[in-house]
């Protein structure tokens, strides 16, 4: 997150955030550490948000909670930012939009080795990975649909960090690309 708010120039002082696919709240802590005014952490999980920001009065933690199905604040907020584990962003992005306010805008990370069909993961994926150009067109494909999303692209960035949990170690996990977005 911290990448995207540099290469976007985003200013999240003051703004009301969601974190869809909070997890233990990496995006979440950035969102904070750069001037969030509050951010109400959505997460299928429980007891996973670390307990520092569970117990921050600006976090609304919302555990055991589909974030494809969560109600969001009927005001919307300023920015919802996305990483949504197995799920494509045909069905992230949407709901994503359900939450944000007029003027609002979406961060979301797409990890384009969800965004392969059934046979294309039989073919393409060797040993969970995706090859980058591979990955590449995976994200062109997700913004080609955009549109019919009711989303316009502000920009695109490749992630500095590879997916998956040995890629930190090794450097070999799929590459990983984020969106900012604005409703159309």
């Amino acid at each position: 997150m911290a990448h995207a708010i540099d290469a976007f120039d985003l200013d999240i002082h003051g703004m009301t955030c969601a974190d869809l696919g909070c997890n233990v709240g990496g995006f979440t802590d950035c969102l904070l550490r750069n001037g969030a005014a509050s951010v109400i952490a959505i997460d299928t999980g429980y007891g996973v948000l670390a307990w520092r920001l569970r117990n921050d009065d600006r976090v609304d933690v919302r555990e055991r909670t589909n974030a494809l199905h969560a109600e969001p604040p009927s005001d919307g907020v300023d920015l919802v930012v996305v990483d949504l584990g197995w799920t494509p962003q045909r069905h992230a992005l949407p709901a994503a939009r359900n939450w944000v306010k007029p003027g609002g805008a979406i961060v979301s990370l797409v990890k384009p080795h969800y965004e392969l069909t059934e046979s294309e993961r039989r073919t393409h994926l060797k040993d969970g990975r995706l090859s980058d150009d591979l990955a590449l067109d995976m994200v062109t494909r997700v913004q080609d649909g955009l549109e019919s999303m009711a989303l316009r692209l502000l920009g695109t960035t490749i992630s500095p960090i590879r997916g998956g949990k040995s890629s930190r170690r090794s450097g070999a996990g799929n590459r990983e690309f984020l969106l900012h977005l604005e409703p159309a």
